[in-house]
């Protein structure tokens, strides 16, 4: 969608006004709109769909919640805040700990808010590890918390909180969300695509412009502007100008066909800086079956290079960064268990010999580097790269199975994780660090907590988009 530059609201007639406007209707910008309505504001969205949803609706439904929820004590985990703190903290690039602090001061708060809303959550436990596990359980490991080295800085607790609906759940959260907006009586335009801002004499945001089919319309917003239109992962002209990884070969996608770029746009055209562009979140799947965890990640010289229980978009981003971005799972027998029918199953062989020879390792390194693993393992131990003992075992039992982890020849679906630099009040700051008056930023159209493959949990970017859309829906309503 082309953005235009700002216009001058001295040359715009106003056809509708609200105290604040919501570009977009995913997780974030419902939020945003159902507090500012709470907050007392006049809201209206604008949603350039028939019906909302986004990005976020096609998700697979955990929010990143801790420090002592509801579901978690019902399943025994004691969560602290500071726990929660410490860990997002450890395994964040270039963490920004106001907002990370503000994210889990009000964890809680959040999960009971959103609750409010109708959003459904269950008191079950999924105990096993599943990149998105296909019952209805709440509660799951979906990041790195139990893995070294964060185990030993935080205590481990699972904080995914899955919506409580089997398979992909996040069209459930969706549908109360957009339910919630209609019930409390907030306006939405539909099928309304917003190609520009409006600015007064001082630079204030104080409207929009927006095509609706053939006819153009004008929007005033008294108090503020949010911007929640998802992430760039559509914008091909964005992806090769500042996110490379999205351009490899086997990168899918993965988002909705408005994931276009067009708040970053917007936001750009008025001054708004742009910061974390090149983070992604690709992940190629290790497991499931859990048994998986059991067998090792090698690269092309047959090193290991990350312990195996660690996130499965972690292992990914390891897998990345080494030679060539060539790495394969190896398993015997009773680790690769039964076929998942999504991994890309290599062969399987008798001896670990005639493995290496097929997939081009040097003569003996494999064997070298699974002899040391199985000594090690006999003992509980993985003094090397520290996987859990509950996972370690000898890979002694043919035959010997090899899963490609390399991009290109194996397929993964990619998200964008830059965005608009904004305050922890969601505001839009420029180049200088100064606030854009009236301008505000959301979900995958703001850079905040998420910040690239190796730090991501399952649950973070919903997390934060619905969090930080409640924080620009509220600031925007006391602007006097």
């Amino acid at each position: 969608m082309e953005i235009s530059e700002p216009l001058s609201a001295k040359d715009v007639k106003f056809d509708q006004s609200a105290d604040v406007i919501v570009v977009g209707m995913g997780v974030a910008g419902a939020c945003a709109a159902v507090e500012a309505h709470e907050a007392g504001a006049d809201v209206l969205v604008i949603e350039r769909t028939s019906g909302g949803g986004g990005s976020s609706a096609m998700a697979g439904g955990y929010v990143y919640f801790g420090g002592g929820t509801r579901v978690q004590k019902a399943n025994g985990f004691d969560d602290t805040v500071e726990d929660m703190f410490n860990y997002i903290m450890a395994v964040t690039p270039e963490p920004n700990a106001e907002k990370i602090r503000l994210y889990c001061d009000n964890s809680v708060a959040h999960f009971d808010w959103m609750e409010r809303q109708g959003v459904p959550f269950n008191d079950r436990f999924f105990p096993g590890k599943d990149p998105e596990h296909p019952t209805d359980e709440t509660l799951s490991w979906t990041g790195n918390e139990d893995a070294w080295p964060f185990s030993e800085i935080a205590k481990p607790v699972p904080r995914g909180h899955k919506i409580g609906v089997n398979g992909a759940a996040a069209y459930a959260m969706m549908n109360a969300l957009i339910a919630t907006v209609k019930r409390i009586g907030i306006r939405v335009e539909f099928d309304s695509a917003v190609n520009a801002l409006v600015c007064d004499d001082s630079g204030r945001i104080v409207g929009v412009r927006y095509r609706q089919f053939d006819e153009i319309h004008y929007a005033e917003a008294r108090k503020g502007v949010v911007l929640t239109t998802g992430g760039f992962v559509w914008n091909r002209e964005l992806i090769d100008q500042y996110t490379p990884n999205m351009a490899l070969e086997g990168v899918i996608p993965h988002g909705a066909p408005t994931s276009d770029g067009a708040g970053h746009q917007l936001g750009m055209s008025v001054g708004g800086s742009l910061m974390n562009m090149a983070a992604t979140m690709i992940s190629i799947p290790i497991y499931a079956p859990e048994s998986r965890i059991k067998g090792i990640l090698v690269n092309k010289n047959g090193q290991r290079f990350i312990n195996e229980d660690t996130y499965h978009g972690r292992a990914t981003a390891f897998a990345m960064q080494q030679p060539d971005m060539v790495a394969y799972l190896i398993c015997d027998a009773p680790s690769f268990g039964e076929r998942n029918g999504y991994e890309a199953l290599i062969d399987a062989w008798e001896t670990v010999a005639e493995m290496e020879h097929d997939l081009g390792i040097p003569e003996g390194a494999l064997q070298k580097t699974l002899a040391v693993y199985n000594e090690n393992a006999a003992r509980g131990q993985d003094p090397d790269f520290h996987k859990a003992a509950k996972y370690l075992t000898p890979l002694a039992e043919p035959p010997f199975a090899a899963v490609n982890i390399t991009l290109g020849p194996v397929s993964a679906q990619g998200l964008t994780q830059g965005g608009l630099t904004t305050t922890a009040d969601a505001q839009v700051l420029d180049e200088a660090g100064r606030i854009i008056p009236g301008l505000y930023a959301a979900g995958a159209t703001a850079s905040n907590i998420a910040k690239d493959s190796a730090g991501y949990a399952s649950g973070f970017m919903i997390g934060e988009s619905s969090y930080f859309g409640r924080r620009a829906g509220a600031h925007a309503a006391r602007v006097r």
